[in-house]
């Protein structure tokens, strides 16, 4: 059984443990501190109660900005990410979010790839961002009702 909730600051390890095990983005002291900034929604999509996914949010006034995103590797390619995605974007329109806003590393093609499926159009570029030399490319969803 597939289900998606709204996760606490209780359940912080749990997301750097699926971080660890995917992309390796924050320390447990960094996921603390998103679980404690004003406006960060943390969505877990659960398989019988254990999380497969995340998916943090920040919501400012009428945009919102994907802070991060991750399916656990054995679940990929399943239409998992897709789910998960679809209830941010529900999400974000119900509460009138206009725009969507997201970074993702340019060596990252299947996330590029996963993000043109919902539309995320690249609006600019930050060179040499990551740690490996890489480019962020940032992309935005114009979210219309």
């Amino acid at each position: 059984m597939i289900s998606i909730k709204e996760l606490d600051k209780n359940e912080v390890y749990l997301c750097f443990k699926l971080d660890l095990d995917t992309i390796c983005l924050w320390s447990q002291e960094q996921w603390e501190s998103e679980f404690n900034k004003k406006g960060v929604k943390v969505f877990g999509l659960l398989m019988s109660e254990k999380i497969i996914g995340v998916c943090v949010v920040q919501v400012i006034i009428d945009e919102a900005q994907i802070n991060y995103f991750s399916i656990d590797r054995k679940f990929r390619r399943r239409g998992y990410g897709c789910h998960l995605m679809k209830n941010l974007i529900n999400h974000c329109e119900v509460i009138n979010v206009k725009k969507l806003l997201l970074e993702v590393s340019d060596t990252n093609t299947s996330a590029k790839k996963f993000y043109s499926q919902f539309k995320f159009l690249t609006v600019g570029r930050r060179k040499n961002f990551y740690k490996d030399g890489s480019d962020a490319v940032l992309k935005e969803k114009i979210l219309i009702k």
